[in-house]
């Protein structure tokens, strides 16, 4: 089981960005989250590729995009050329998810599909083999701050079974109002990867705050 912590920059000071960056760089985070959002499929709109761009100038950490936008196969070129490593689109939001997924693999990124709290994991069963990632979903998705949906530990136990049961190599993504408990409660569950903001950035020691995701699920 792989333990990566993918801290959301969602959350992170935007007028001292490059210090929060530069931050990240130094702890034990792994991958550096990054939320496009539309106004269309959530009701906000935050960053697009020139953002994106910026902070790859500054990191060599992987960089893991979650397009909260409708129509996503429009735009899989230009975050592959802005330096995107993964990239999560919603199941919700693709009509032609297979082909979606495929594009993304054309273009050598690795590809996540993104299920929203409401959505049974059991809709992903003839995608799962083709998908590096399985994000779900902990929160209704749109804004950073939110509690963390408790029905999500039955979904993850829902998507291991999936991953199982179909011979999948996908790692398990969750995302929405973690903090160190629930943070070692899904570790300890099967999850592989931990998208967290508020609980990281709005902690005085934020890199011991990483250590101690990772610390306390063992």
């Amino acid at each position: 089981m792989k333990k990566i912590i993918s801290p959301s920059l969602l959350s992170a000071d935007l007028a001292f960005l490059y210090r929060d960056i530069e931050m990240l760089n130094k702890s034990e985070a792994d991958w550096f989250h990054i939320d496009i959002m539309d106004s269309s499929f959530v009701s906000n709109i935050s960053f697009g590729t020139l953002f994106i761009k910026h902070v790859k100038k500054y990191t060599h950490k992987p960089i893991d995009v979650h397009l909260m936008i409708m129509q996503p196969e429009h735009y899989i070129e230009e975050f592959k050329f802005c330096g995107v490593d993964n990239l999560h689109v919603h199941y919700e939001a693709c009509i032609h998810l297979n082909r979606t997924i495929y594009s993304i693999k054309e273009y050598g990124m690795k590809v996540g599909v993104a299920v929203n709290p409401h959505t049974p994991i059991f809709l992903l069963q003839d995608v799962i083999k083709d998908i590096d990632f399985v994000l779900l979903m902990s929160v209704n998705p749109g804004f950073s701050g939110q509690k963390f949906i408790h029905q999500t530990y039955q979904k993850l136990e829902d998507t291991k079974d999936l991953i199982l049961k179909k011979h999948s190599s996908a790692l398990i993504e969750v995302d929405g109002g973690i903090n160190l408990e629930i943070a070692s409660l899904l570790f300890k569950n099967g999850a592989d990867i931990l998208v967290a903001g508020t609980t990281i950035f709005s902690n005085s020691n934020p890199k011991k705050i990483i250590h101690r995701m990772k610390l306390e699920s063992i």
